[in-house]
């Protein structure tokens, strides 16, 4: 009797221990029957249109997961059936395949609709954006320009040290600014201006290098880290497990408020159990107050956070991550707070 009773309080125990499974996706309060695909849609927005809660697509999608990491399966033209018995959604018969006969379709890559808006968040995939201290002592630096120009272009010939006996192509970037932690004021990491790439022609030291393109004008004192090879993006989107608590430290260009479809800085790593694909919804900070009654009695109140939006994150530093605006009812400004939504 006791061999058959302790493994039945274990799978007691083991059920009432289980982490909470989510609710179910719920549908938008005008949520459509269908929608028929258009250019410049998203997975992401189309999943908007039958969810309040967009970013849980892969929930309700009647696709295969392994197939959603790689989204490129919904073309324009064609039509998204909402089963609101589930809530599921699923591709339905191409706009105007009326003949029942067996047809061949063909798209180009190109035309298939992505995850999220991919054209904002691409050039940040691959240059680096963060350098830490270790990293910054180890880059390469520009030591001189030929004919000792001030600034060069691309085509022009540069001079570095630190790069070793390396070939290839790196990137020269400037150390724009220190991001630092609003709270304990720690520096976390020195976000880097990318200016360019550059191709070594011949090794020494100093090393000559012709740079191969450039968005700025690269100079004497710039730095140099190798390139780091693309790789294809592809995600699910999901909450953390962990409760993830941080806050907006930078928005791109250095602008102090933005909006939908800009790419902001938070303050939370991979050391914080941070990762790409992540869904953080965004809180708007609304101060405190000092209330003072009719007998000059004064009470500080801090006033409480009210969520406006989401953010996906889509690259993660040790201490630092990128994120991208995907939904806001405001202006989304520095000293914001991101939480599990």
């Amino acid at each position: 009797m006791t061999r058959i009773i302790f493994p039945l309080l274990f799978c007691v125990a083991t059920l009432l221990s289980a982490p909470s499974v989510a609710a179910p996706a719920a549908l938008a309060d005008d949520a459509p029957d269908s929608h028929t695909v258009v250019r410049g849609d998203t997975l992401w927005g189309i999943s908007g249109r039958f969810l309040k809660e967009p970013w849980r697509w892969p929930e309700v999608w009647k696709l295969n997961r392994d197939q959603i990491r790689n989204p490129h399966l919904i073309y324009p033209g064609q039509v998204i059936l909402l089963d609101r018995s589930g809530p599921y959604l699923s591709i339905g018969r191409r706009v105007g395949d009326q003949k029942l006969q067996p047809q061949v379709y063909t798209d180009g890559g190109e035309s298939a609709v992505a995850s999220i808006p991919m054209q904002v968040i691409e050039p940040f995939l691959t240059r680096p954006l963060v350098i830490d201290e270790a990293r910054l002592a180890g880059a390469g630096t520009v030591v001189a320009t030929e004919t000792s120009r001030v600034y060069t272009g691309p085509g022009d010939t540069i001079f570095a040290k630190n790069l070793g006996s390396e070939q290839g192509v790196w990137q020269v970037f400037r150390p724009a600014k220190a991001l630092t932690d609003p709270v304990t004021r720690e520096v976390l990491g020195y976000e880097a201006a990318f200016l360019g790439t550059a191709r070594v022609t011949e090794s020494g030291t100093p090393a000559t290098l012709e740079i191969v393109d450039a968005v700025e004008e690269i100079g004497t004192g710039d730095r140099l880290v190798r390139s780091e090879n693309p790789e294809m993006f592809s995600f699910v989107p999901h909450a953390p497990q962990s409760d993830v608590s941080g806050r907006l430290i930078g928005i791109y260009r250095g602008v102090a408020e933005t909006g939908r479809n800009h790419v902001v800085t938070l303050n939370v790593g991979s050391r914080d159990g941070l990762e790409r694909g992540h869904v953080l919804a965004l809180h708007r900070n609304r101060g405190a107050v000092v209330y003072k009654d009719e007998e000059g009695n004064k009470e500080n109140f801090t006033l409480p956070e009210k969520r406006y939006g989401l953010a996906f994150v889509f690259r993660v530093f040790d201490r630092v991550a990128y994120a991208l605006v995907m939904e806001t009812d405001g202006q989304v400004a520095v000293g914001d707070s991101v939480h599990k939504p």
